[in-house]
Order: C-alpha cells, then sequence, then structure tokens
C-alpha cells in the first residue's frame, strides 16, 4: 500500500491517522520529491473511476497559476494527466495505491469500505 502525500496537507495527515488507527502498513511517498508519473497517473486515473476533474487539486495554488478552471473545460483527459505529471502539486492528495484499489482524497467512509472489509 502507498500513501502519496504532500507533508504540509491537513487531509493528507487525516489520511495517515487513519491509516494508523486501523493497523494499515503503508509506504508514504513525498509528492514533491517523487512525482507520479505519467504512467502512474493514467493507473490512477483507470483504477480510481474518478471523473479527470477528481484529480486536480482546485483549491490549491498551482490551480489558480495555470487558470485551470478555464483550461480544463477544453483540455482533454491525455493534457491534463500530462500536467499533472508536471505540476505534482496541481494532484489531489492524498493518493492511497494498494493492488486494485485507489482513493483520491480523503473521505473516511470510503477508505473504511474500501480497505476494511
Amino acid at each position: 500500500m502507498e500513501l502519496v502525500c504532500y507533508a504540509k496537507c491537513g487531509t493528507c495527515m487525516k489520511a495517515k491517522k487513519f491509516l494508523m488507527a486501523n493497523n494499515l502498513d503503508y509506504e508514504y511517498r513525498e509528492i514533491i520529491i517523487k512525482p507520479l508519473s505519467i504512467e502512474e497517473l493514467h493507473e490512477v486515473y483507470r483504477k480510481s473511476d474518478l471523473p479527470i476533474k477528481k484529480l486536480l487539486n482546485t483549491s490549491g495554488l498551482v490551480y489558480r497559476e495555470l487558470e485551470m478552471k478555464e483550461k480544463v473545460k477544453t483540455y482533454s483527459d491525455e493534457e491534463i494527466l500530462k500536467l499533472l505529471s508536471q505540476h505534482p502539486m496541481l494532484v489531489k492528495r492524498p493518493v492511497l495505491r494498494y493492488e486494485e484499489v485507489v482513493l483520491v482524497g480523503f473521505d473516511e467512509k470510503e477508505w473504511v469500505e474500501k480497505l476494511l472489509k
């Protein structure tokens, strides 16, 4: 199980606490130091079964700087994935990768359902 996070992200801290409280072993990956590759982002997109827009950190500075609100309306999925690979802070966090399960963002109810069956 791999948890891709940003150290200063409050939501990522909640996810780490959840994993520790439920005795789930994970490898921590700092997204700034080791960003997700384009191949990994394709996998995240495919396995998460989320619309491409849900992979974007819409509350972040990079989202505003790149004017993504408008671009996301016209960009293809491939163009958005390429931007995510070039700008790791544009990726919504945390990203939990575990076998066929990929969770983006932290929703405790969803994490319980997917991880504690």
